[in-house]
């Protein structure tokens, strides 16, 4: 908890400061390439400058793509990577100080109190980095789960006549699927298991653009159909007549496509005649 509650508050900080942190380190970096050119200063505190220039630009990446306004469903596999790459190399960078900082204690130069602001920064970017580990693993299961559905498109038109059953299980109830639908639904889960819905896409997504398929009024719900949430939901969207399609697919060693897809199919963009 402590771990998690450190990278708020280095979330709190540095959207606080972070517009200017970029502009202020290039700033620094190119005084103190000027000192050091003329041998005002050593060469070590040009590449320390040249390090604040780059944890700027990995702090600017977290926050646009972890921390910022992002949501999962505009992730793509460019803010991905951009994220995890930023949150290792910060770790990384805070792994580095601290171990420069216990060399000098062990050798009697330092305090060990000293270094206890660096563990701390140490202590944040692990956390930062299993945050956005969670996120990527997130925008990994969404990407799989969207291509089962694209996967079973062909069959969504003969009603899944080609579709293995242990593959996969439509309802098409009403044929309809409203806002208030989602609300009731919801509500309803978060009474039975006193846990929110484990939605993992709702409306129109990256993912599913990219792969052209219209998932507007449409949610994910990463639940295996065939476990205890899983068969409740469906029993619950099959009572209130909500269409909805049930996948059993899996990515083994990957992610879990498992899931269930409320609403009318995600069917292909029809191009403009």
């Amino acid at each position: 908890m402590r771990t998690v509650l450190a990278a708020v508050i280095f979330l709190a900080g540095s959207q606080l400061f972070g517009d200017d942190e970029m502009s202020r380190a290039k700033e620094n970096l190119d005084k103190i390439k000027v000192m050091v050119e003329s041998g005002a200063l050593p060469r070590s505190r040009l590449l320390d400058a040249q390090d604040a220039v780059e944890a700027a630009r990995d702090n600017e990446a977290l926050r646009d793509t972890l921390f910022g306004s992002l949501t999962i469903e505009e992730l793509n596999d460019e803010h991905a990577s951009r994220m995890i790459a930023a949150a290792k190399r910060q770790r990384e960078r805070a792994q580095r100080r601290l171990d420069a900082q216990l060399k000098l204690v062990n050798e009697g130069v330092l305090a060990r109190s000293a270094v206890r602001p660096l563990e701390e920064d140490l202590t944040s970017a692990d956390a930062t980095l299993r945050l956005a580990e969670q996120r990527s693993r997130l925008f990994t299961e969404l990407t799989e789960m969207a291509r089962s559905e694209q996967e079973a498109a062909p069959a969504v038109e003969t009603a899944f006549q080609e579709q293995p059953a242990k593959a996969a299980e439509r309802y098409d109830g009403n044929g309809v699927f409203k806002p208030e639908d989602f609300k009731t639904i919801v509500a309803a889960y978060e009474k039975q298991f006193e846990r929110p819905l484990p939605v993992s896409a709702r409306g129109e997504t990256e993912v599913h653009r990219s792969m052209g398929f219209d998932h507007r009024g449409r949610v994910d719900v990463a639940l295996n159909p065939d476990q205890q949430e899983g068969v409740w939901l469906r029993h619950f969207l099959q009572n209130a007549k909500i269409p909805y399609f049930a996948f059993r697919r899996s990515i083994p060693g990957k992610a879990t496509a498992a899931h269930i897809h409320i609403g009318p199919p995600s069917l292909p963009y029809k191009s403009a005649d």
